[in-house]
């Protein structure tokens, strides 16, 4: 089954998922085929500083990757592509795709996603779980702890019943750092 070509829809994967910051008619369960979430940015402005970067994910090759599509009104696809710019684009670590993803009901979408630039300085790779959660226990940025933004994630991935083992691993991990460092 297809959509109209016309429609405007966008993958969210991360912060996106439950934290959209714009207008949408209709949101759906969503899989994305050739890229997989993974907390592999480093994040200088949102959940960390330059000096003591965060971590946040991205979407990066191989393998697939269950998240949330919004569909966007027509005459508001502009303004929510300025904003998802303004949002996503900060440092250049992502990169701007229109992908195509399989709707929870079985249609096929268009997307518009953002992927990491695996060229750019703030890629941070593969990470083990004590790494990324050594990080994720102490940054913090403009939009807050880098804790809350996993705790947010892992959250709304459980409502949607999508199981991410070595996220969920990294945050009881980062769980337990951030317990020792707040007492």
């Amino acid at each position: 089954m297809t959509v109209d070509m016309n429609e405007f829809w966008v993958f969210g994967y991360g912060s996106l998922m439950w934290n959209p910051g714009f207008e949408y008619e209709e949101r759906q369960p969503a899989h994305l085929f050739g890229f997989r979430r993974s907390l592999c940015v480093r994040s200088w402005v949102h959940r960390g500083t330059e000096e003591k970067p965060g971590l946040v994910l991205g979407l990066d090759r191989g393998g697939s990757c269950r998240g949330v599509a919004f569909r966007v009104a027509p005459q508001a696809r502009d303004a929510v592509v300025d904003y998802l710019r303004e949002r996503e684009l900060v440092t250049h670590v992502y990169k701007e795709r229109t992908l195509p993803a399989t709707l929870g009901d079985g249609r096929r979408v268009s997307t518009l996603t953002y992927i990491c630039d695996r060229a750019h300085h703030q890629f941070a790779g593969s990470l083990s779980v004590d790494e990324a959660a050594r990080t994720i226990s102490t940054a913090v940025g403009k939009s807050g702890h880098n804790m809350d933004y996993v705790r947010n994630t892992l959250s709304h991935l459980r409502e949607m019943g999508i199981r991410d083992h070595w996220l969920e691993d990294v945050g009881r991990t980062a769980e337990g750092l951030y317990a020792r460092i707040s007492a």
